[in-house]
């Protein structure tokens, strides 16, 4: 059983208003606000022009978007310390195709500055470039 646009409206305020006073205007204002951003969706949604419309703009300037202490979501805005798989999937995203989708190269990893320097650091210290060279090395060995 699907919802009509007033009851969504009113679920809507009624929450708001559950966790925020409201005067009798400013839940007048909220309920014609509501129901018209829902209207309008709805509209947009039955000519198509939600699925396939719009290129999507991102949400702020992808070269500021990696930044010392979190990496922000070019998507939705949210901020994380590390732009997991996971996340990238709830967009229907890959990191590859966020990458190229963001123009990041292929090996930006897509972390805070912070957790990238770290992460390289520990692995100095445990001497995985040496490690990694040997492995490299071997592999080639292999080939021939």
């Amino acid at each position: 059983m699907t919802k009509s646009l007033v009851e969504m409206t009113a679920e809507i305020v009624q929450s708001q208003i559950s966790t925020q006073e409201m005067s009798t205007d400013e839940i007048k204002a909220a309920l014609h606000d509501t129901f018209q951003t829902l209207k309008a969706l709805q509209e947009k949604e039955l000519s198509g022009q939600l699925a396939e419309g719009e290129e999507k703009k991102p949400f702020m300037d992808p070269k500021r978007s990696i930044q010392k202490n979190k990496v922000v979501c070019l998507e939705c805005g949210q901020e994380f310390k590390m732009l997991s798989p996971k996340h990238l999937k709830s967009h229907d995203l890959t990191p590859k195709e966020y990458r190229k989708k963001y123009g990041f190269s292929a090996r930006q990893p897509l972390c805070a500055k912070s957790l990238s320097e770290r992460r390289s650091k520990s692995g100095k210290e445990r001497g995985l470039p040496e490690n990694l060279r040997k492995a490299i090395a071997a592999r080639s060995k292999k080939k021939k």
